[in-house]
C-alpha cells in the first residue's frame, strides 16, 4: 500500500514560501492529548495577486499500532481566501468549484492548489461577474 507523503507545519510553510506567498503558521496540538486545540497545525498564506489560502491539518494519522510513534498528517483541509473572505474559484478550475473549502487534500493536491491560486489573475472574477458566470 502506498503511503501518502506526510506534511508538517514547516513543509507546508516551505511550499508556500517557495511559491512567493507571505506565510503565517502555528502548531496547535502538541504531543499530548490534553492539548486544547483541535488541529495539528494551521497555515495562512497570501500571494502577490491578493488571493490567499488557509490550510488546517486537523488530526494525526497513525501508521503503527503504538500511538507514540508514527503520528503524521497525511491530509489537510484547504480554504480559499480573497480579500480576507472565503470564496470560490471562478469556473474552469479543478478546485473550489461551488465551495470555498477542499477537504482531505494530500501533498500533491496541495501543490496543485498552490500553483492554481498563485497564477490566478483576480480580474477573472470581474470578467465572470460581467458575463454572468459567477
Amino acid at each position: 500500500m502506498d503511503q501518502l507523503k506526510p506534511m508538517t507545519v514547516d513543509s507546508v510553510r516551505e511550499l508556500l514560501e517557495e511559491a512567493g506567498a507571505q506565510v503565517a503558521a502555528r502548531s496547535g496540538r502538541t504531543e499530548h492529548y490534553s492539548a486544547p486545540r483541535e488541529f495539528s497545525f494551521e497555515v495562512k498564506a497570501v500571494f502577490e495577486n491578493g488571493m490567499g489560502l488557509h490550510i488546517v491539518a486537523r488530526q494525526f494519522t497513525y501508521r503503527d499500532p503504538w500511538e507514540e510513534q508514527g503520528r503524521v498528517n497525511d491530509l489537510v483541509d484547504v480554504s480559499l481566501l480573497r480579500d480576507g473572505k472565503y470564496c470560490e474559484l471562478p469556473k474552469g478550475h479543478d478546485w473550489f468549484q461551488g465551495q470555498d473549502e477542499e477537504c482531505g487534500i494530500d501533498n500533491e493536491g496541495l501543490r496543485q492548489i498552490i500553483a492554481c491560486v498563485k497564477n490566478l489573475n483576480p480580474k477573472i472574477y470581474a470578467l465572470q461577474k460581467l458575463t454572468g458566470d459567477l
